[in-house]
């Protein structure tokens, strides 16, 4: 270990990003977070469909990498994360077109004609992936069948981080967490699945090499180091690059007995484990096993998550009216009527439009009241949420046999007080929550343990955050 240093990281959420200055000294204990940058990121729907701005995307973090070197000159590397799926086709180092989001309609018809090749019972046992219709084994049929589809031209594939990558260095690679969602990958030989490729009639040749969270891309283009202004020497480190890998790697558990909740857009719930769960017990409760630093798996379920109250805080103010979040949900606190808790993972919540409305359609087909207030349908679904993530712990402990002792709350929603009281209360479990900036963190740690600023396991990282972020604790029933 060669004492402290600097990294950047750049963070791409599903609805912002942002370029964070990260400082690690393992021997000082300290780890130090400079939000140096945070921009908004929007979907775009063009007659095409819905589609991602990478362009403008790149571009913006592109001013924030080069504020961070303004910053820092001695910025050892850059490491990218990113949501999860998505993807874009290249020929000749050329993107052919901004891609799609996973929230377009086009993948609803995809799903009948992969699992007419490939039934879904050994999708899971191959992949190991939850059933999600906007998994990139879904979205490349979508690809194929459309009659201007990109995919027959393309001469390789890019997850979202591994195309910012490319576009800083020239290096095709794809990083293994984020891989491991795509459903393409084998979930036992953590390598390119050729046979399901094949079968599905994919272009085996579009894949590029897989590679782990620490190793290095190599040096920046010169161009991309003109532009930072930063030196050509400085590295792009793979991290966990699926933004829930990097999440995890800074969640302070402390021992197996430990849950967590990556909380944004998405509630990503699970447990850590050396193995997969791959019985039918898991298949049946749609649980997934994703690829997560250091070679563990994340055993975990997708929850619909905090989209069902931006989404509808969006909705009500399309005429113009802002709303205060944190007025909000201070006034859902105070809803004492008891609310209806829904499905929070009805399918009919995945895309952008009129939730609130959608909420009372999912009350009316099932006989129950409707919230009436702004106020009553925030804590309808706060309750809601709250339910599904005690659910899907409860479930996670019966699937590995962790016995879960507490509920980690990282991201977005740790700052959320009444999801996670109301998290607690319904799992009968303690909430720790805490670190809001858990990806990022993650992120940092892996690139300060690849520039040598960290050295050990992830338990030897996680001490680090411990260390640096103290948790607010929530116990069941308080009040």
């Amino acid at each position: 270990m060669s004492g402290a240093g600097s990294v950047a990281a750049v963070d791409l959420g599903a609805t912002s990003g942002r370029v964070i200055l990260g400082r690690v000294d393992q021997r000082a204990g300290t780890l130090e977070l400079d939000q140096v940058a945070r921009f908004a990121n929007e979907p775009v729907r063009l007659a095409s469909g819905l589609h991602w701005d990478l362009t403008g995307l790149y571009g913006a973090l592109s001013r924030g990498l080069a504020e961070t070197f303004r910053r820092d000159a001695a910025v050892a590397s850059i490491g990218v994360d990113s949501w999860a799926v998505d993807y874009a086709l290249l020929r000749g180092g050329r993107v052919l077109g901004e891609p799609f989001h996973y929230r377009d309609e086009r993948n609803a018809a995809a799903v009948e004609s992969v699992h007419e090749v490939v039934p879904f019972g050994e999708l899971y046992r191959r992949n190991g992936l939850q059933f999600l219709p906007f998994n990139t084994v879904y979205q490349l049929a979508a690809e194929l069948n459309a009659p201007a589809g990109y995919l027959d031209l393309a001469d390789s594939l890019l997850l979202v981080p591994d195309l910012i990558g490319f576009q800083l260095t020239g290096a095709s690679v794809a990083e293994y967490t984020n891989a491991s969602t795509t459903g393409l990958v084998g979930v036992e030989s953590r390598e390119w699945d050729d046979e399901l490729i094949e079968r599905l009639g994919y272009p085996a040749s579009v894949f590029a090499p897989l590679v782990s969270p620490g190793d290095s891309l190599g040096g920046l283009r010169a161009g991309a180091a003109a532009e930072l202004g930063a030196p050509k020497h400085v590295e792009v480190v793979a991290v966990g690059s699926h933004d829930t890998a990097s999440a995890v790697v800074a969640v302070p558990m402390r021992a197996e007995s430990a849950a967590y909740i990556s909380c944004g857009t998405w509630g990503l719930v699970g447990v850590e484990l050396e193995r997969p769960v791959l019985t039918d017990a898991a298949r049946e409760a749609n649980f997934t096993n994703e690829g997560g630093v250091d070679g563990r798996v994340r055993l975990l379920h997708n929850v619909m998550g905090l989209w069902l109250l931006s989404e509808s805080v969006r909705w009500w103010e399309r005429d113009g009216d802002p709303i205060d979040l944190s007025s909000l949900l201070a006034a859902a606190a105070s809803v004492t009527s008891p609310v209806t808790v829904f499905d929070a993972n009805d399918p009919r919540f995945m895309a952008p439009g009129d939730l609130p409305g959608r909420i009372a359609e999912w009350c009316a087909e099932h006989g129950v009241t409707a919230p009436a207030t702004r106020a009553e349908f925030a804590r309808s679904i706060i309750e809601s949420l709250a339910e599904a993530f005690a659910g899907a712990v409860r479930t996670a402990s019966i699937l590995s046999g962790v016995d879960v002792e507490t509920i980690h709350v990282v991201g977005g929603g740790a700052l959320n007080e009444l999801l996670c009281q109301r998290t607690a209360d319904r799992s009968g479990i303690p909430v720790l929550a805490g670190p809001v900036e858990a990806t990022a963190i993650g992120n940092v740690l892996v690139q300060a343990r690849a520039q040598g600023f960290a050295s050990g396991d992830l338990e030897s990282l996680r001490a680090l955050v411990a260390a640096a972020f103290t948790p607010r604790r929530f116990q069941p029933g308080a009040r």
